[in-house]
């Protein structure tokens, strides 16, 4: 590798670390934020996107395990959702919902799901330059990528949606630098590392979805929240968060406050032994 290869690779390293850092820190001060949950019920997002007439997509994939996608939110948050939507529309756009509220099955094998999880190992190998990384140090980058605990993982308070955006004329993805679940120095909203127009596109969807009530993720440009202890710790409201993490009834779209929502999902333990499997993997 040329000298400035490897300069570069060190520059974009040394970035991605200190982005996995500071978000490890935001989780910290989320774990830390007070929440007072208003028992708001969740709604439908593909149901109300119809009835409104909306332009809107929505994945087709499976999440974890072969489950559905929930696409819901709290039901505060939908007159800003179809809003965004809207507008997106107005500017060519078409938002697609990548993801929505997440059980504590779903976030607890997404961190263990084959493809994610070797998503972070190699992202984390590369990091350390090569090296294999121990399960604790795995754990920690795993809270950052992938939320190991409830309380910090805003979709389970059905206030988040991961989002990829398109052009409403032929459908190709609008450039923000990278696809949805990127696990690089491109994924931080403001990374240096994508080009001007991608960051162009990033700050233009960003002002889109704040006007309409959601706040963007720093460390994920698709995740976008409302109500919750990202939004609280990202604006600084000194008020507590009125979206915590919920068990749902499907039943009836009810909700009820989490008993343990700062008990992690995955202990060490486990996250050892996903770290043998994905090595096996890799050495297929």
């Amino acid at each position: 590798m040329p000298p400035s290869d490897h300069a570069g690779q060190a520059e974009r390293r040394a970035y991605w670390t200190s982005q996995l850092e500071a978000a490890h820190a935001f989780m910290h001060q989320a774990l830390d934020q007070s929440v007072a949950d208003c028992g708001e019920p969740l709604r439908d997002l593909r149901t109300a996107a119809q009835d409104a007439g909306a332009r809107i997509e929505f994945a087709s994939t499976k999440h974890v395990r072969g489950l559905d996608r929930i696409f819901r939110l709290r039901s505060g948050l939908i007159d800003g959702f179809l809003a965004a939507g809207a507008e997106m529309n107005r500017r060519g756009w078409v938002m697609r919902v990548e993801d929505g509220f997440r059980t504590r099955e779903m976030q607890k094998f997404l961190a263990r799901e084959a493809s994610v999880f070797d998503a972070i190992l190699r992202s984390v190998i590369w990091e350390l330059d090569g090296r294999l990384p121990s399960p604790e140090f795995l754990l920690r980058r795993s809270m950052a990528l992938v939320a190991l605990m409830p309380k910090v993982g805003t979709h389970m308070s059905g206030s988040a949606i991961d989002i990829s955006v398109l052009q409403l004329a032929d459908r190709r993805e609008v450039d923000r630098g990278a696809s949805y679940l990127e696990m690089s120095e491109l994924t931080p909203m403001h990374s240096p590392f994508v080009t001007p127009a991608a960051r162009e596109n990033r700050q233009a969807i960003s002002t889109i979805m704040r006007r309409h009530g959601f706040v963007d993720y720093p460390y994920e440009f698709w995740h976008y929240n409302g109500g919750d202890a990202y939004e609280a710790v990202i604006l600084k409201t000194g008020k507590p968060a009125r979206y915590g993490a919920i068990d749902w009834s499907a039943s009836d779209d009810s909700v009820r406050p989490m008993d343990d929502p700062c008990q992690p999902l995955n202990d060490s333990g486990e996250i050892r032994i996903e770290i043998e499997r994905a090595l096996e993997r890799m050495r297929r």
